[in-house]
């Protein structure tokens, strides 16, 4: 199942996606009011048949929301790809480089990524998103994939001045509408086992900038939920951002940075189209 959230005529909803028809009713009129209460409540599959019977609506007159517009924890794995390791000049670790993100840094597919004015830093990184359907505690590796409910597409959209300002790069990754999410999130058993082996590429204005498969993950999906919750316990609708691989602009000769203007997607396959302009505030 396909699932993407949407507001139209300023009334969020949520839809369902089959053979490009999107299908769809207020959040008001949902049992559930939504994903995260479906997650929570192991409703998947009901929620589904009731979108499936929902009106038809039309792409072209909705606005895209995140699919999960406040998960209660974004933890995001950094040098997760050893290409982009390397281009960063980073040692390779061997424990996964986590940081969070807010909700309030998260933006929809269609809806403006913001620069910041003050800084001329912001690079793109396409990554696939993991969340969490069953959560729990010290969860083994063997175990970790049944508490995956679906895949979704991410930018990253980094501000490296404020990264590289200190040794914890939360800052830079976490300005308010920096993070691209969606458009939908794909439920698990519509992808190979762990997300693994797909297709993933970011283009800017069009240009191909970022080329891998998401096999290439040093750590993955499986790893990174026995990791995190060996520390950390997994909640219904948290998501788990799994890392970008190399092409980054700040690692490029001159680098490629992100203007005003611009449009970035990031595409990964059998998830979607994640597209995102880009404005200066």
């Amino acid at each position: 199942m396909r699932f993407s959230r949407y507001e139209a005529n300023g009334v969020a909803g949520l839809a369902l996606e089959e053979n490009g028809t999107l299908r769809g009713k207020a959040l008001a009129n949902l049992p559930t009011g939504g994903l995260e209460g479906a997650l929570a409540a192991g409703e998947l599959d009901g929620l589904g048949a009731i979108l499936n019977e929902a009106p038809e609506i039309d792409r072209n007159e909705i606005k895209f929301l995140p699919p999960l517009p406040h998960p209660g924890k974004i933890i995001c794995v950094g040098l997760n790809y050893s290409d982009h390791t390397t281009e960063s000049r980073y040692e390779q670790p061997d424990y996964p480089t986590l940081f969070n993100r807010f909700d309030t840094s998260l933006v929809g597919h269609d809806q403006p990524l913001v620069k910041p004015s003050f800084s001329n830093s912001f690079d793109y990184e396409g990554e696939m998103v993991a969340i969490i359907g069953t959560g729990g505690r010290s969860i083994s590796k063997d175990d970790a994939l049944k508490h995956v409910a679906g895949y979704s597409v991410f930018n990253d959209g980094s501000v490296r001045e404020y990264q590289f300002k200190s040794p914890q790069w939360t800052v830079g990754k976490t300005f308010d509408d920096t993070g691209g999410f969606g458009p939908a999130f794909v439920t698990a058993d519509e992808l190979p086992s762990g997300g693994s082996g797909l297709l993933l590429q970011t283009r800017l204005n069009g240009e191909v900038v970022q080329s891998a498969t998401t096999a290439d993950m040093i750590f993955s999906v499986a790893d990174c939920i026995h990791i995190i919750s060996e520390a950390i316990t997994l909640a219904p609708g948290d998501i788990i951002v799994t890392g970008t691989p190399a092409g980054i602009g700040w690692a490029r000769e001159p680098k490629l940075l992100m203007q005003h203007g611009d449009v970035c997607e990031v595409e990964i396959e059998g998830i979607g189209l994640l597209r995102n302009s880009i404005v200066e505030v």
